[in-house]
């Protein structure tokens, strides 16, 4: 069995930012990814919002630094899922899939990450960063000047609508329901907003394509059936997010949604156990903020190994 002092959990922004810096506090360092590096930074067409790269920059180029940053800091990186995740007086047993051997880890930082809810409509994974999008301040600059649909009721939906409305000709939001679900305030906004066209009681049903890239959707009335073709260039999709914390579920403590509880420093009601990035609840879930969050629990893991646990660790040589 490998001991080591840090270990992260997910490779995306939060993991990564995590892996570095608790690597270069002189730790012995490993993060454990499930799938690729990047996470859902790494599926993203084009990035422009991100400090450092005034021209954009591809979201699997990004991850690609982030992940050589990180090993050449001196992070080890197994690709497997993690099985299980245990308490143990020690520190914590985390036993990845495959023939990875077990790690006793003194400290876990969970950069589980979490997944946009999709809508389930044909087409819409293909179409992901050619027209569908889950993030329009990521993705809105993209669509200055052009026509846009947000499909959602909630305080995120809202804000995409308003947002959108800034730089597209029209936007118009799709509702299942005849209300918003948002604040007063935000919904008298959006109904004061001339750009913004609601459609109550509606579902999109199917997306239309022309080279490539959306070119439209199908609404349909939940009450009378009817449907309509809507164009679009952009469908912004705000119903919902769903954090990736199974693995910690009765573990540490989560909020009615699955996103993992944290103070401000990162710190989850076990101690030693630390959360970085989407997984965790917060207001904001954007790159750079996932990248704060994995810089904060790095270097509160590792104050953690010098007040809980003394000066010994396993220093890497």
């Amino acid at each position: 069995m490998k001991t080591v002092d840090i270990l992260v959990i997910g490779a995306g922004p939060a993991g990564m930012t995590a892996g570095l810096y608790a690597a270069r506090s002189g730790r012995e360092v490993a993060m454990v990814e499930k799938a690729l590096p990047g996470g859902q930074m790494g599926t993203a067409h084009w990035i422009e919002n991100y400090p450092g790269f005034p021209d954009g920059i591809g979201g699997a180029e990004l991850a690609m630094q982030m992940q050589q940053q990180a090993e050449k800091a001196g992070v080890r990186v197994v690709y497997q899922a993690v099985q299980s995740l245990a308490r143990q007086k020690e520190g914590f047993l985390v036993t990845p899939g495959g023939k990875d051997e077990p790690f006793l880890a003194r400290t876990v930082i969970l950069a589980l990450g979490g997944q946009p809810r999709p809508l389930g409509v044909e087409g819409e994974d293909r179409l992901r960063g050619r027209g569908v999008s889950y993030c329009a301040a990521c993705d809105g600059a993209f669509f200055r000047g052009k026509k846009t649909v947000v499909v959602g009721g909630g305080e995120t939906a809202v804000a995409d609508a308003l947002f959108l409305a800034g730089l597209c000709t029209r936007v118009t939001l799709v509702h299942r329901r005849d209300t918003l679900r948002c604040t007063p305030v935000m919904a008298e906004r959006v109904k004061s907003e001339e750009k913004i066209a609601m459609c109550w009681d509606s579902t999109v049903t199917a997306l239309h394509e022309e080279n490539g890239k959306l070119c439209g959707v199908t609404v349909q009335n939940r009450k009378t059936g009817e449907t309509q073709i809507l164009p679009a260039d952009g469908l912004f999709i705000a119903v919902g997010h769903t954090p990736d914390t199974a693995l910690c579920r009765g573990l540490c403590a989560l909020d009615e949604g699955g996103y993992i509880l944290t103070d401000e420093r990162m710190h989850t009601d076990v101690p030693g156990l630390f959360a970085a990035g989407d997984c965790r609840k917060k207001n904001l879930r954007q790159i750079s903020t996932a990248v704060g969050d994995g810089a904060i629990a790095a270097e509160e893991a590792a104050a953690f190994l010098l007040e809980e646990m003394g000066q010994g660790g396993t220093q890497r040589k």
